[in-house]
């Protein structure tokens, strides 16, 4: 797999082989019964998840309208925006970066047609914070595992981070069970998601994800573990972290 150097000047810590795939993918984006459908599916908890964190940290009744609004939220790999969108619809100022350039392209497209404001951005985390610029909820959900340098990632995701903000991210355990399910279920017997989507090697443990977080002078306040029901073919926390889990992470004000 071609994989960036880490460094900015040269596409940071950009996998080219992964925006490849999500590149050749990007017009299903938005198809709810397509290769995005588990996505879809998983949006649901993890913007409940993101709202009510930010609600506590700042004060907010997650009940209200508009919760989020006037906070600035930086998604990164926001791909076609499916959480971007649902966090600026709840009053945040959400800042969508993907290097791949078809995802951005179907991303504005989106949210222009549906009339919501997100500055959606092909740049990369890493040019972000070169530029100095900071917020106060950063996301890195379902990217660590599709990165050439996990932990050299998270520490400049962690950089733009405000002063009293949050990082919040989602991804896969390493462990055989997530092999079973995330790779050999969900790529080949269901055919939920295209082969190939995932490597398990890349998958990160929540230790692995904690130890890159606190490199980056922020503090872990949970870790929850995500699953799936089949019974109502949808996704609830969970105390099992063993296949899909959430952090969320603070820096001191």
């Amino acid at each position: 797999m071609d994989r960036a150097a880490t460094n900015p000047g040269t596409g940071g810590f950009v996998d080219r082989g992964e925006v490849a795939r999500f590149d050749a993918l990007a017009a299903t984006w938005w198809d709810e019964a397509g290769p995005m459908r588990v996505l879809h599916r998983f949006n649901p908890v993890r913007l409940a998840y993101i709202r009510d964190a930010l609600c506590r940290r700042f004060g907010r009744n997650p009940q209200t309208p508009f919760p989020l609004d006037g906070l600035t939220i930086c998604d990164v790999g926001c791909g076609g925006g499916v959480l971007s969108e649902p966090l600026a619809r709840l009053g945040a100022r959400v800042t969508g970066l993907d290097p791949a350039e078809q995802n951005i392209a179907v991303a504005r497209a989106h949210a222009e047609s549906a009339g919501v404001p997100v500055d959606y951005r092909g740049e990369t985390i890493e040019a972000v914070v070169a530029a100095g610029q900071t917020f106060d909820a950063v996301l890195i959900m379902e990217v660590i595992e599709h990165v050439a340098d996990m932990p050299a990632f998270v520490r400049t995701a962690c950089v733009a981070v405000k002063p009293g903000g949050m990082l919040f991210g989602a991804t896969l355990n390493r462990t055989m069970r997530s092999f079973a399910m995330a790779i050999v279920g969900a790529e080949y017997v269901l055919g939920w998601l295209p082969r190939g989507t995932h490597d398990w090697e890349k998958f990160v443990t929540p230790e692995e994800f904690s130890r890159a977080i606190r490199a980056g002078s922020l503090d872990v306040t949970d870790t929850i573990g995500v699953a799936y029901n089949p019974l109502t073919d949808g996704w609830r926390t969970s105390r099992d972290k063993a296949v899909n889990y959430m952090v969320a992470a603070e820096r001191r004000a």
